[in-house]
């Protein structure tokens, strides 16, 4: 099972930026982060292949990078722009092999008006 650490988050304001990253145990195929609000459901912010290839979510396109070091097996996500809109739990997750997804514990991002 694929293990996951995630870094980064915190309090920042509005307009400000944050890093996210996430380091799994070994190569997998997939990463990405997700986030949950509190009274939402998880979405999707960002994912990216070992192959580089990603999907990023409309509401922070152009403001949110998804970024891979295949060497170290860390995603990172680098949040420009920040919003009050954005403040959430985010969640790292790993696909491996398409066989199962792996989910980290969850970091705070927080941003104030």
């Amino acid at each position: 099972q694929v293990q996951l650490v995630e870094s980064g988050g915190g309090l920042v304001q509005a307009g400000g930026s944050l890093r996210l990253s996430c380091a799994a145990s070994f190569r997998v195929d997939a990463m990405g982060w997700y986030r949950q609000a509190p009274g939402k459901q998880r979405e999707l912010v960002a994912t990216i292949t070992s192959g580089g290839s990603t999907n990023v979510a409309d509401s922070v396109k152009g403001r949110f990078t998804i970024s891979l070091d295949n060497t170290k097996n860390t995603v990172h996500l680098q949040m420009n722009s920040l919003k009050p809109e954005d403040t959430a739990v985010y969640y790292c997750n790993a696909n491996v092999g398409g066989l199962y997804n792996a989910w980290g514990q969850g970091t705070q991002v927080t941003v104030s008006e």
